[in-house]
């Protein structure tokens, strides 16, 4: 895009992760019959009155806390007035002049720079139904998921690129998580996003007119609406024509978006406060207490593992739940005064082995080892009682059980062989077996050393000690 610059700004839609509705006491379920999880409050039935969910105040105000908005301690819920099949009252509970928080802004890394983008506000509501099409020639209505306590996320329109949009999205769903706020599902719908994207002349500083694009739910085909969205209103700037204000779908086998609705004229929502809801009050007391509860984020816990020497990308797949982090820093906190293993052994042992029998389900992440397995396994690693390669069948022994890994080495006779009058015998007899190999290490080929230690580990089915081989290695060799 040589003449025109896109101006993107999102949408967000997080589902609050109480056990219950915003104004009821209706259960948040996925997977159930529809219309089970429903009362005369979320059917919008005459004389229902709305009841605030105190958990989902709380969640909302962590979120805000953890962004770095401004909390307005007194709020207000407003009526947003639409005709929708899916909105049973003829209207959704939001919040529009006074909302509870405002003015933040979010970091973060795209293509190796850091950006800032400004947060409008977070506000919350409840969410509408869902329309269920292709009943024969009928739709139908699943009012299970009305009144699921929302926030939503308005951002400033400071991305300039689909790349932009992607990495803010990630970002903004890695702190909710972290948060204990969201469980971060993009295919459930429990955090999705409106993109609003225009384009203009570069240098201009109006705006064009901005097309909203609905409901994206995964990062791959936001970045792809967004692409295709971009494209198209270039080619019609391009043309003479004119960009249309509307809503639009994006269809990802097509790879296109399509017109939803027209937005030419601005609805009018008719807000007004609710007058079956009383002010909202944040007290002192409560932020406090939601404050203590925001922990490490994730960019923090990266920029703290990466000066202890892990590198970037480590620190990155070990960041992306939050049940990793509290499994690695659990294994930390397993030394209680003893020789801690560093965290690169830590980090690469769980990276590589640990991971693979992990499982995640929202914001829960469950291991097929405890932390105090995988401490005592590096720890027998670290004292040099078992080798690298025994640490990985060690773990295969332990998983899916509660063995203490010291007891199964003892009983398995699995400690290493660092017997040096047995290592060096062996190693003797390799060397004058390899004439040839033994020469090019004393001539400095040092990667020959691989070979006379893999021998060894070989002849002892992995149970000798590599460093202590070596060591040994090294001062048979210099000895000629």
């Amino acid at each position: 895009m040589a003449t025109f610059e896109p101006v993107i700004g999102l949408e967000v839609h997080a589902q609050l992760l109480t056990q219950s509705k915003l104004f009821c006491s209706c259960r948040v379920a996925v997977g159930q019959e529809p219309n089970t999880c429903v009362c005369p409050v979320c059917l919008g039935l005459p004389g229902a009155l709305p009841v605030l969910n105190e958990t989902a105040l709380r969640l909302a105000t962590r979120a805000a806390v953890a962004l770095e908005l401004e909390l307005n301690q007194t709020s207000v819920f407003a009526r947003k007035n639409y005709f929708y099949p899916d909105l049973p009252k003829g209207y959704q509970i939001s919040q529009f002049e006074e909302p509870y928080s405002e003015r933040g802004h979010l970091d973060f890394e795209v293509d190796g720079q850091w950006k800032r983008a400004r947060i409008t506000r977070i506000h919350m509501e409840e969410d509408a139904g869902k329309n269920l099409h292709g009943h024969g020639s009928d739709s139908a209505v699943d009012l299970n998921r009305a009144g699921t306590p929302l926030v939503e996320i308005v951002g400033e329109p400071d991305l300039r690129s689909s790349a932009e949009a992607a990495a803010y999205l990630r970002a903004l769903r890695e702190i909710l998580m972290f948060v204990g706020v969201n469980d971060g599902n993009l295919e459930e719908g429990s955090f999705r996003c409106d993109a609003n994207v225009s384009i203009r002349k570069v240098g201009d500083e109006k705006l064009g007119t901005r097309v909203e694009l609905k409901n994206i739910n995964s990062f791959r085909f936001v970045q792809k609406a967004i692409d295709v969205e971009i494209a198209r209103q270039k080619a019609l700037l391009e043309s003479g024509g004119k960009v249309m204000q509307e809503t639009r779908g994006y269809d990802a086998e097509q790879n296109r978006t399509y017109c939803l609705r027209s937005k030419e004229e601005a609805h009018d929502y008719r807000y007004f406060p609710d007058p079956d809801l009383p002010l909202v009050h944040i007290t002192d007391e409560l932020l406090a207490e939601e404050r203590s509860r925001v922990p490490e984020l994730p960019e923090a816990v990266r920029r703290r593992w990466h000066s202890e020497g892990l590198s970037e990308a480590a620190a990155s797949t070990l960041t992306a739940h939050p049940g990793y982090v509290r499994f690695v820093e659990a294994v930390r906190g397993k030394a209680a005064g003893k020789a801690e293993p560093s965290l690169l052994k830590i980090a690469n042992f769980v990276q590589t082995e640990v991971l693979r029998g992990a499982k995640l389900d929202g914001l829960e992440a469950t291991f097929s080892v405890t932390p105090e397995q995988v401490f005592c396994i590096l720890d027998l690693v670290e004292a040099r009682r078992i080798s690298g390669k025994q640490a990985k069948e060690l773990l295969g022994l332990v998983e899916g059980t509660s063995a203490d890994p010291l007891q199964v080495v003892e009983q398995r006779g699995m400690e290493v062989v660092s017997d040096e009058g047995a290592l060096t015998s062996s190693l003797e007899k390799l060397i004058a077996a390899n004439p040839k190999q033994a020469d090019g290490l004393r001539a400095g080929k040092q990667q020959l050393a691989g070979f006379f230690v893999g021998q060894i580990m070989k002849e002892t089915g992995g149970a000798a000690d590599p460093k202590l081989v070596a060591e040994l290695l090294a001062k048979l060799i210099q000895k000629g």
